[in-house]
């Protein structure tokens, strides 16, 4: 039953546009006891088909900008390459740091950051 409302929980958070993975690999990795490098390659393949029902959505209501959706494709697909070869090469622990880290310096930017901009 666990694995539903995780997978239910980073489903919804991954249409939204946040990412599925700040609730699915954390979840998986203290609830479950998934491997660090195991949770992040779920994540990477659960991203694939909870992303395609998102675009399409996403299209229908025409919220994505096209030509800069192509220019992030393009240098995203380099950097996940990159990204890929340094991952496998890294300790567990050392790759857990650093996904902790970014999801805490990522907080910070939500929490301060929206401080200024105007509602619509």
């Amino acid at each position: 039953m666990l694995i539903i409302v995780i997978g239910f929980l980073a489903g919804i958070i991954g249409g939204m546009g946040i990412g599925g993975g700040t609730i699915l690999i954390p979840s998986l990795v203290f609830f479950l006891g998934t491997k660090q490098h195991v949770a992040q390659s779920v994540n990477l393949i659960s991203f694939i088909p909870t992303a395609a029902v998102a675009i399409f959505i996403h299209l229908k209501h025409k919220s994505i900008e096209t030509k800069l959706v192509l220019k992030l494709i393009t240098f995203g697909v380099i950097g996940s390459v990159a990204g890929s070869f340094i991952a496998v090469s890294l300790d567990a622990e050392i790759l857990k740091k650093i996904f902790g880290a970014f999801l805490f310096i990522m907080g910070l930017y939500e929490m301060f950051s929206k401080k200024n901009m105007k509602k619509k």
